[in-house]
């Protein structure tokens, strides 16, 4: 058996690259939003290919992550990494040098495919790197804080870039980060030998769970776009349920699955992938909605927009590195996951009384500071349950069902929030139409009415998906705290034989 050496010296600096390069991965798909109008206008994209401007991005992701975390196990967890970096660097110089719709669309789907490859060889590495449990609750508080902050990071920086540079800055600042964290990849990561999968990759599960995912990922785009009953719609669903559960038969026959089914028959994993899934649907949701209220109703520029998230941001630090963290090891990770959520739909109850005079100081800013907070406690915990105790082979795919939870809630939160937005705001227009009467500006004015409605409306529904993501953190995690080996492991062995050593 071998003996568990001491812990890599370099592991600190390594969770600066790690950290960079998701921070990259993260804030890229918020970070084209702000700038999507001005590239528009610049290439002349129709208003019917503008969306694809995004789900190109979503669709390649979410699509190839569990095949991106299976490969990391498979080829290693650094050389993964490093490739994911390095690809993600080329499709962002095209992305941000592209003459036409088409070259943008292609260079944003193959920064996709890299991505799936770049953000579970990531937190896999974070996962057999930290071992130790104070060292992994302080490195999966960094790493939470930056999973979190993210999103509202890019909003900020593509407000900056879009209004002082250029769209095309929003692709051409991956380069730089990509290069950083491959260049101290290469120099200081070090990846446990005995961690990797040596099994032969598994085809069919492959090709089932790739389109599946992406049929249901392109069912919700469809669904904001043409309806949750348009025929489109429907037979993407339908698709997506036979492909997925082919996808959950062919896996329990095979020898050596893409997903084994013992990494989602855990009760606590499972718990967390279900809850981060809900509450991806509320974050992405409030960004989205935020966003175009600030902008829209309220007449910020782009920069002030992104600025406005930035207390959100400190709070989710906060949360993640000063509570979740230094908690985690103490507390089990229920009573921070479960408070954490109702703490953040106490934030976006907070949001629901927007209206067109709404003041920032105090109808925003107490809204966005308990919803950074409770996220920021949440998340943390949550990430690192998600591949504690997990078998070393099975790092990367337990890792990447983490991103394909939350993937697959932002698509779903984009598609349904904003589709109970729209039929609000409808509602509310025809209610009042005769307070349009009064000419040109009664009618802007109904139309800025309604659409502040229609935004407070799918915030409370944001609201009770939170409730219900904290109520599954409370009810399907029972496990202790992270402050030692996990108690149980999903297939019925201790988990102790799991954890996984430094070993040469």
């Amino acid at each position: 058996m071998p003996q568990a050496t001491a812990p890599d010296p370099r592991r600190w600096k390594a969770l600066i690259f790690i950290a960079l390069a998701q921070l990259m991965v993260v804030l890229d798909a918020t970070i084209v939003n702000i700038a999507l109008p001005s590239a528009q206008a610049d290439l002349g994209i129709s208003d019917g290919n503008r969306q694809w401007v995004i789900t190109a991005y979503a669709l390649a992701f979410g699509g190839l992550l569990l095949f991106g975390g299976r490969i990391a196990d498979l080829w290693g967890r650094k050389r993964t990494f490093v490739i994911g970096l390095i690809g993600f660097a080329v499709a962002s110089a095209f992305g941000g040098a592209a003459m036409n719709t088409g070259m943008l669309l292609g260079a944003r789907a193959l920064q996709g495919v890299f991505g799936a490859l770049l953000a579970p060889a990531a937190l896999s590495l974070l996962a057999v790197t930290f071992t130790e449990a104070k060292e992994r609750a302080k490195a999966f508080g960094v790493f939470g804080a930056i999973a979190g902050a993210g999103g509202g990071v890019g909003l900020i920086l593509g407000g900056v870039f879009t209004e002082y540079l250029n769209w095309r800055w929003t692709f051409f600042v991956n380069i730089p980060f990509a290069v950083v964290a491959a260049a101290g990849a290469i120099a200081v990561i070090h990846e446990p030998a005995d961690s990797r999968n040596p099994s032969k990759l598994d085809i069919p599960g492959v090709v089932l769970a790739t389109l599946g995912l992406v049929s249901l990922v392109y069912g919700f785009t469809r669904a904001e776009s043409d309806g949750w009953t348009a025929g489109a719609t429907v037979g993407l669903f339908v698709a997506a349920a036979v492909l997925l559960a082919s996808f959950l038969v062919v896996e329990s026959k095979v020898k050596s699955p893409l997903l084994p089914l013992r990494v989602l028959a855990d009760r606590n994993r499972g718990g967390v992938y279900a809850s981060l899934g809900l509450a991806a649907i509320a974050m992405f949701g409030l960004f989205l909605f935020l966003t175009y209220y600030l902008q829209v109703a309220r007449g910020y520029s782009p920069v002030s927009t992104g600025l406005a998230f930035l207390p959100m941001i400190f709070m989710m630090i906060i949360g993640s590195t000063q509570i979740g963290a230094r908690l985690m090891t103490r507390v089990a990770p229920r009573w921070l996951m479960g408070p954490g959520f109702l703490l953040a739909a106490l934030g976006l109850l907070w949001l629901t009384r927007i209206d067109l005079g709404t003041s920032y100081a105090t109808g925003i800013l107490p809204g966005l500071l308990l919803m950074g907070l409770g996220m920021g406690t949440a998340f943390m915990p949550a990430m690192s349950l998600a591949t504690h105790g997990i078998q070393p082979r099975d790092a990367g795919v337990a890792s990447a069902m983490v991103n394909t939870s939350q993937q697959v809630g932002g698509a779903i939160g984009t598609a349904l929030l904003n589709t109970i937005a729209a039929s609000a705001s409808t509602a509310y227009a025809k209610s009042h139409l005769s307070e349009a009467a009064r000419g040109a500006a009664g009618q802007k004015l109904l139309v800025l009415q309604s659409s502040v409605h229609g935004y407070s409306v799918a915030i409370w529904w944001a609201v009770g998906i939170l409730a219900v993501s904290a109520a599954i953190a409370f009810v399907a995690i029972n496990t202790g705290h992270q402050g030692g080996p996990a108690a149980q492991s999903g297939d019925g062995e201790s988990a102790e034989d799991f954890v996984p050593v430094m070993a040469h």
